[in-house]
């Protein structure tokens, strides 16, 4: 499996055609079963709308698994469409949800597909988007005097501290991409920087470091 675009965090956007009103939801998902659930919880959220469109690609055992629905819309005019700017976008990992209240005006098959189009569209647009690729998840134990030069090394070394836990010592999960771990042990090893030990866990998506 290749790096992907994802959305850093979930986003909602509402267009008006025809009276029609359309509310796009674009979620951040790990998972099919994550993604399902949301389904339901929107369908419950919007029970009154007149159709509920999906389409969603999530990344599992290194494969991308895609889904569409027109939720009763004609064929093709909705999930079709939506699954189709999410595949030219590269976008993986994410769900989008869009809402349909019916205004009474017809608006065509050429129209719902504009309409469902332009509303993800626009989330996307709205959305800060980032690259994912394979990184390591480690653990690292640490003096507490340590610190504030880790959180600065890792800064420095685009490493992403995800949370620590204070106790005798700190013990932080962090994540890095292959260059800057390798350089991480290397330095732990040659006590450039100053750990008590260093875990490697499990290989995972992390989000990609910009260049500098």
């Amino acid at each position: 499996m290749k790096d992907f675009i994802t959305i850093k965090e979930n986003v909602s956007s509402e267009i008006v055609e025809k009276k029609s009103k359309f509310i796009a939801n674009l979620f951040y998902v790990e998972s099919v079963k994550e993604a399902e659930e949301i389904i339901k919880q929107i369908n419950k959220k919007y029970f009154d709308a007149r159709h509920n469109c999906i389409a969603y690609r999530v990344v599992e055992n290194e494969q991308i698994i895609e889904k569409s629905s027109d939720n009763g819309e004609p064929f093709g005019t909705a999930g079709a469409p939506m699954l189709n700017i999410l595949q030219k976008n590269n976008l993986a990992n994410v769900l989008v949800i869009v809402t349909r209240y019916f205004g009474g005006i017809l608006l065509g098959t050429g129209g719902l597909v504009r309409a469902y189009s332009n509303s993800l569209l626009q989330a996307i647009e709205n959305s800060t988007i980032v690259e994912k690729c394979i990184g390591q998840e480690i653990e690292v134990v640490l003096e507490y005097s340590e610190f504030e030069n880790f959180k600065y090394y890792c800064k420095n070394n685009d490493i992403n501290i995800v949370n620590s836990q204070y106790s005798e010592n700190i013990v932080c999960k962090i994540e890095a991409q292959e260059a800057q771990k390798q350089r991480l042990l290397e330095d732990f090893q040659s006590k450039n920087i100053k750990l008590i030990d260093i875990c490697e866990l499990s290989k995972k998506y992390i989000t990609k470091s910009k260049e500098k």
